[in-house]
C-alpha cells in the first residue's frame, strides 16, 4: 500500500522532514518511491520556506491510491491540495501530563476505586484477627496466673 508520509532528516534536536511516496512496509527513513517535498518545523508558520510541495505529483500519487498519514493529510488540506481532514478528539492533550491521572479519565477513577476497596478489605481483615488475637491470648495468660498462685 502506498503512503504520503514525512522521512526525518536533519541532526539531533534539529529535524527536517521529506514528504515521500513509500510503501507502508519500508521504514520510515529508509526506501522510498518518489520525493514530493519538504517540511522544516523550525521555521515559523508564515514563512515561505516551511512547507515545499511538488502539487502535480502529489495529486499524481492521490490518483493512484496513495494514502496520506494524518500529519501530512493536515499540511496538504492547508496547502488546498486536498479536503482539510476532521480535527481529533483527544481531550487529554489539553491536560499537563503530571496532572492527567489526577483529574483523571474513567480508568484512573476506576483503579482508585479498586484500590480504596482494597484497603478496606485489607483493614477489616486486620481488624478481624486482631480482635481473635485477644481473645485466644487472654486465657494463656489466666492460666499462667493460675500458675504463679
Amino acid at each position: 500500500m502506498l503512503k504520503l508520509r514525512l522521512s526525518r532528516g536533519g541532526t539531533k534536536k534539529r529535524p527536517v522532514y521529506k514528504v515521500v511516496v513509500a510503501d507502508s512496509r519500508f521504514a520510515r527513513d529508509g526506501r522510498f518511491i518518489e520525493k514530493v517535498g519538504f517540511f522544516n518545523p523550525l521555521l515559523p508558520k508564515e514563512k515561505k520556506e516551511r512547507i515545499r510541495l511538488e502539487a502535480e505529483r502529489i495529486k499524481y500519487w492521490l490518483g493512484q491510491g496513495a494514502r496520506p498519514t494524518t500529519r501530512v493529510a493536515r499540511i496538504l488540506g492547508e496547502n488546498e491540495l486536498m479536503p482539510m481532514p476532521a480535527n481529533g478528539n483527544n481531550p487529554q492533550k489539553a491536560i499537563p501530563k503530571k496532572d492527567r491521572k489526577k483529574e483523571g479519565s474513567d480508568e484512573a477513577k476506576k483503579e482508585e476505586a479498586l484500590k480504596t476497596q482494597a484497603k478496606k478489605e485489607e483493614a477489616s481483615k486486620a481488624e478481624a484477627s486482631k480482635a481473635e488475637a485477644p481473645k485466644a491470648e487472654a486465657p494463656k495468660t489466666e492460666v499462667k496466673k493460675e500458675e504463679k498462685k
